[in-house]
């Protein structure tokens, strides 16, 4: 393995995931804690999978894109995650080529994919909110699942050109990823070529879906705040802001700690290189894990029919 490492190659058959650099020694301790989010983020997914299944009065717009962003978070962690746990726990620290540049797709793709879906969660709620008499009709189930392709469709496109443009650089320095997964930059940073382009078209699609998604929602929010703040009653207000809670808290979860880590990574150049790599896989894991807690507790149809199955199940 040695002599893969220091040999001229332009087609890697294998790369060499490193872990987290620097803190080889405590890979073991720190693996503790990102298994047991992993089995949270897991099971919490799974049970909102089954509550809006099984639930006939779940089945509505705000409930499937929902179920939209638990699969999401579900591809998302799984692709990265166990991969992770093998370095830490078996030292399996080899990843194939190929497999490397699938992995780097589903990240990215399923990122943009996430961002897409809290985007039609805000549209959700706006009609939910702004035009109640109209939420049926607007979003119909047909509507909801042209909404869900294009999210799919768009985080595809986008992710797609990362891996492609990865493949194509001639890698004749090192197989050493210095990280858990094989991010993006992590990977083409290798290369003894130009990656400007890989460069700049990583950064710009990143910023630019934060950007764009992040402008609709605020617009959505804003709107949503001037319909609340127009009715009659406190109760009324808070009951309808009550409503949008759990989205509010997932947005902050997801988009703050991921803007902080694009910027970072690329910015960043005094941050230690193991924080980089810790507060990426922290990225990857907190938001699957964070986002079934945060509906179960404030979504009231949620946690009621979860009471329901646990006190059916002690019964």
């Amino acid at each position: 393995m040695s002599d893969s490492n220091t040999t001229d190659f332009t087609n890697p058959s294998t790369f060499i995931l490193l872990g987290i650099p620097g803190l080889e020694v405590v890979h073991i301790w720190i693996s503790i804690p990102f298994c047991t989010m992993y089995v949270i983020a897991i099971l919490g997914n799974f049970i909102i999978l089954f509550i809006v299944k099984t639930e006939p009065s779940l089945h509505g717009p705000m409930y499937y894109f929902l179920c939209m962003l638990a699969i999401t978070d579900l591809v998302l962690c799984t692709c990265t995650i166990p991969k992770m746990l093998s370095i830490f726990w078996f030292n399996s620290r080899e990843i194939n080529f190929s497999a490397c540049l699938t992995q780097m797709f589903f990240i990215n793709c399923f990122f943009a994919m996430e961002s897409g879906i809290f985007m039609a969660m805000a549209f959700d709620r706006y009609v939910a909110i702004c035009d109640p008499l109209r939420h049926s009709t607007t979003l119909r189930n047909p509507v909801v699942a042209k909404i869900g392709l294009a999210v799919t469709l768009r985080g595809s496109m986008l992710a797609l050109p990362c891996s492609l443009l990865a493949s194509q650089w001639p890698y004749c320095r090192t197989n050493i990823i210095p990280h858990t997964c094989c991010e993006h930059m992590a990977v083409v940073n290798l290369a003894c070529a130009n990656i400007l382009i890989s460069s700049y078209y990583g950064l710009t699609v990143a910023n630019l879906v934060i950007a764009v998604d992040v402008f609709f929602i605020a617009m959505s929010y804003t709107q949503i705040l001037r319909a609340i703040f127009s009715l009659p009653t406190k109760d009324a207000r808070l009951k309808t802001f009550g409503t949008c809670g759990s989205h509010l808290c997932s947005i902050l979860v997801f988009y703050i700690p991921g803007l902080f880590s694009v910027l970072t990574y690329r910015f960043g150049h005094h941050v230690a290189l193991p924080f980089h790599v810790l507060f990426a896989n922290v990225c990857i894991l907190v938001p699957p894990m964070l986002n079934p807690i945060i509906f179960g507790v404030r979504t009231k149809r949620i946690r009621d029919r979860l009471l329901r199955l646990f006190t059916h199940k002690e019964t």
